[in-house]
């Protein structure tokens, strides 16, 4: 079953004060430790850390015309900094590794299961046979 740990946490230098060099490499190699980890077990999928909110453009035809506009809409303390895909069995296995994540420290990780995955051309529901 795939689930995403989602990662919110304040934008460095945007939302308080930057880290120093020191400390965005120590996070960098905790962060390389975990993806070792999520690999070595065998359940590492995709990992995406993303550019600070300030650098967010939205897209929506809701009213039938594209607007792409500065974004993002929603002002909170923490934005989303990244989404990791892990394959494990079950909800248990995705907390454990959601509790390994080094940026808890300083952020806050969502456990969420996938409804449906696309992957290698097809769209699977989990507990479906491929």
């Amino acid at each position: 079953m795939r689930y995403s740990l989602i990662f919110h946490a304040p934008s460095p230098g945007v939302d308080g004060p930057a880290p120093t060099e020191e400390d965005i490499q120590e996070m960098m190699r905790l962060m390389d430790d975990f993806g070792q980890a999520l690999t070595s077990a065998g359940v590492f999928v995709a990992w995406e850390m993303l550019a600070p909110h300030t650098e967010t453009k939205t897209v929506t035809r809701r009213t039938g015309e594209v607007v792409i506009e500065d974004g993002p809409f929603a002002a909170a303390k923490e934005a989303l900094a990244g989404v990791v895909v892990i394959d494990v069995p079950d909800i248990e296995a995705a907390l454990a590794w959601a509790e390994k994540f080094p940026g808890t420290s300083y952020g806050t990780i969502e456990v969420r299961p996938a409804a449906t995955s696309f992957v290698d051309g097809t769209w699977t529901r989990p507990g479906q046979s491929s």
